[in-house]
């Protein structure tokens, strides 16, 4: 995990560093607008130096924070999911036969959260089925807990890009109407400035929440997924408890 921060901090160390190059260009060559053509890259950038490279610079670091966020939740949601059916008759297998070292062993062999649950389950067979039932449900709650984390981040940042894209609207808004006040004309093109940068900055806002909320919905998925497999998978390996229990604890 704290690797993973270290990555977050450096991308956003990167990204304040493309924005201030960004910045930089725009003051030195204002003509460069004009002169860059084709290309969607060079249309992105573009827009971005229209839209304000100080305001655009946030909206572009909170699609990085977010996509980070989301690719740490995907790998480990990837690395979470087991093949139950396997495990499931392995141990069934190995508690038929009473081995319930080899039973526990499976389970502390295999990753991912159910397998988890599992060997807490059966590192409390001997205890009677409602004092398993009670670990699986409880250590259940922890891995659930787990399969969640960092997902409030995403939403932060699905929430934020909108609100900068919007601060972004109403700075340009201002911008237009101290310029209209200036000049004492409400031309268009005393105004196009301003609403350039106002409409741009709320299209990029705008569009980094529909990415982000789109791997949002997918990691959400994802963690549904996994815990009806945990939910199934915890009330079959109490059946297997109780037979075992009727078959061995006559």
């Amino acid at each position: 995990m704290k690797k993973f921060f270290a990555i977050i901090a450096i991308l956003g160390v990167c990204a304040l560093g493309l924005s201030n190059v960004v910045m930089a260009q725009a003051a030195a060559e204002p003509e460069m607008v004009q002169q860059i053509e084709g290309g969607f890259h060079q249309e992105l950038k573009i827009k971005f130096i229209e839209g304000s490279p100080f305001f655009m610079s946030f909206v572009a670091m909170a699609l990085i924070f977010g996509l980070a966020f989301c690719l740490e939740r995907i790998i480990y949601l990837n690395l979470a999911e087991t093949n139950v059916d396997k495990l499931l008759k392995s141990i069934e297998e190995a508690l038929e036969r009473g081995d319930v070292e080899g039973a526990k062993e499976i389970a502390r062999n295999t990753r991912g959260p159910i397998a988890s649950i599992f060997y807490q389950g059966l590192s409390r067979i001997d205890q009677g089925i409602d004092i398993v039932e009670k670990s699986v449900v409880s250590y259940g709650g922890v891995q659930a807990g787990l399969l969640d984390k960092n997902l409030s981040w995403i939403t932060l940042f699905i929430t934020m890009a909108p609100s900068l894209g919007f601060l972004g609207t109403v700075i340009g808004m201002v911008q237009a109407f101290d310029k209209i006040q200036q000049v004492g004309d409400i031309s268009p093109t005393v105004v196009a400035g301003g609403m350039k940068v106002a409409l741009i900055t709320t299209v990029g806002g705008l569009i980094v929440a529909l990415i982000l909320q789109l791997f949002y919905n997918y990691i959400l998925s994802k963690v549904e997924a996994i815990l009806n497999r945990m939910e199934d998978a915890s009330i079959s390996l109490l059946d297997m408890v109780i037979k075992y229990n009727l078959k061995f604890k006559k």
